[in-house]
């Protein structure tokens, strides 16, 4: 099996989110065995600014959705979605 990598639509719940301590709290959230390789920033609309951050995951059972999970617990993130999957 090997690896796969997926970005991450995460949208803050306000434009007022400190967008750089949003990105520590994503990184210490995410589950065993996967890694984030760097973010983008999409602006959406009215100050709106999502994150997009590429996550490196092992190719097995739930894919991206222990990833997805941690992501939704952490304070500050209105919604998660993944944008885009594809094998290393």
């Amino acid at each position: 099996m090997g690896d796969v990598a997926a970005k991450i639509k995460v949208m803050p719940n306000s434009p007022d989110v400190d967008l750089d301590e949003l990105q520590d709290k994503l990184e210490e959230s995410l589950p065993q065995g996967a890694k984030i390789r760097g973010f983008e920033r999409d602006d959406v609309a009215f100050g709106l600014v999502a994150l997009l951050p590429t996550v490196i995951v092992p190719d097995g059972a739930g894919g991206t959705e222990a990833v997805e999970e941690a992501f939704a617990g952490v304070d500050d993130v209105e919604s998660v979605a993944v944008e885009n999957v594809g094998r290393l």
